[in-house]
């Protein structure tokens, strides 16, 4: 091949990849299974509803969870996957791994929403976009944030711990580990900003933030809070004694801006939380939030659609799982 044929051939290659990206992305569309599954979303709002009402731990559980399943392989519903082998004890796929479990919870709810759909349409609706269903279903019971989730979205069969680690978030990240972790799932710092609303509801175990307690109190953390968590969250606790106190506490069972408030007086719990006000940019946008709940939800909402399309699955490897912790 001559030399002068090669930037040409790049340029061909580069051009197919970025078509297939875009493709992937633009045949998820709302009401994808109008035709093929009527009423697949009313069948999985009413499995939401039913959970939160027995369980407000249920609505911020499936927001995190969708989350946790979109940064780790894309939106496939990796997450929801059991070790193949079954043995008890291994930690092998990405709902073992040490940021997901045990605190990880919601896997029950998308079972039970894949049953009731399973039998009013059996194999067509992805536990992929039942779980992205169920989150924008949260998110509305949750705080009234509403919006419409594109579907079309399929399985993944590969699930991996190790993965879990490398790509999501820790809670003890700055705010350039933040910025860089959201960039590389294409999604901005605003954008970062605007989803880290989410630890408005929902609770998290005292080992995930003993380090801004112990050997002394994080001078960036509000010190009647931190005495507050202190009692809480005795020194060198884990395992079975790590307790869980709430993300805010101010409206726990909301999802709203009340979260961006408590950021701006260093009364979050999270280090990495606490680190969005380390950026000019970040920090400017912590109080517009916290002004204006309207412009929090809309972003909110905004965010939540394209972090669902991070690299879907629309065509092989992917597949529709007739039950969404085994592949078929």
């Amino acid at each position: 091949m001559s030399r002068g044929r090669l930037p040409v051939l790049v340029t061909a290659i580069a051009a197919v990849v970025a078509t297939w990206a875009c493709s992937a992305e633009a045949q998820l569309q709302v009401g994808y299974y109008k035709a093929t599954c009527p009423g697949a979303e009313d069948l999985v709002q009413t499995i939401v509803h039913a959970a939160v009402r027995k369980d407000a731990g249920n609505g911020p559980g499936l927001i995190r969870l969708f989350f946790h399943d979109c940064f780790v392989r894309g939106c496939d519903a990796s997450v929801l996957l059991d070790d193949p082998t079954g043995t008890p004890g291994n930690q092998t796929v990405e709902k073992t791994a040490p940021p997901n479990f045990p605190s990880l919870r919601g896997f029950a709810v998308i079972n039970r929403a894949k049953r009731v759909v399973e039998r009013r349409c059996p194999g067509t609706v992805s536990c992929a976009d039942i779980l992205a269903f169920a989150a924008r279903d949260a998110a509305r019971i949750m705080g009234g944030v509403k919006f419409a989730m594109p579907s079309g979205r399929l399985d993944g069969r590969v699930s991996n711990a190790s993965e879990a680690i490398a790509n999501l978030p820790p809670a003890s990240a700055n705010i350039t580990q933040l910025v860089a972790r959201f960039a590389s799932k294409n999604l901005t710092a605003d954008e970062m900003v605007a989803l880290s609303g989410a630890h408005s509801i929902g609770r998290t175990h005292c080992s995930s933030f003993s380090s801004r307690l112990y050997p002394q109190l994080d001078a960036t953390l509000n010190a009647t809070l931190g005495a507050a968590l202190q009692a809480r969250c005795p020194a060198a606790t884990g395992g079975r004694h790590d307790r869980v106190v709430d993300l805010d506490a101010v409206s726990p069972l909301q999802l709203d801006n009340q979260y961006y408030r408590n950021v701006a007086t260093h009364e979050v719990v999270l280090t990495s939380d606490q680190a969005l006000l380390d950026r000019n940019d970040t920090a400017a946008l912590v109080a517009a939030f916290a002004a204006n709940r309207a412009l929090w939800s809309q972003r909110f909402a905004a965010a939540m659609v394209k972090m669902g399309n991070i690299e879907v699955l629309t065509g092989p490897p992917g597949e529709i799982r007739l039950k969404c912790n085994k592949v078929n």
